[in-house]
């Protein structure tokens, strides 16, 4: 679903992986979600930001544990750690998942941990015009 992104279980949110220097940002996507599959893509383009590291947890299940652990209501969600902690959450409207302005906003919650700035998009780089 997420191509090259490393996908995780609920097993790495116990683990050192989002306590990392500098931010962490994790796509909550599931298969049978076609918002998810427009947005992985989409996703994937963060990694241009330096300091980035990006995750895809897979809550294909409906008992997958993470959809309690972080409250997720609806896929897609972002949510960015620094340091272990949440600090910033972008959920999917139904009906219409995430949008180019939530993706932006995801890379600018990352910036205070990278110290640079999120790469710029134009109008019509995510093929939505």
């Amino acid at each position: 679903m997420a191509g090259e992104l490393e996908t995780v279980g609920a097993e790495a949110f116990d683990g050192e992986r989002l306590r990392r220097p500098g931010a962490v940002a994790v796509a909550f996507l599931a298969e049978w979600c076609p918002f998810c599959r427009t947005f992985a893509p989409e996703f994937a383009w963060l990694q241009r930001q330096p300091g980035l590291h990006l995750l895809v947890a897979d809550v294909t299940p409906d008992d997958s544990p993470l959809w309690d652990r972080f409250g997720i209501d609806v896929v897609p969600t972002v949510i960015v750690f620094h340091e272990g902690k949440a600090v910033f959450r972008a959920d999917g409207v139904p009906g219409r998942g995430l949008s180019a302005a939530d993706l932006e906003a995801i890379g600018r919650a990352a910036r205070p941990a990278t110290g640079d700035r999120a790469p710029k998009r134009t109008a019509g780089s995510d093929g939505r015009g």
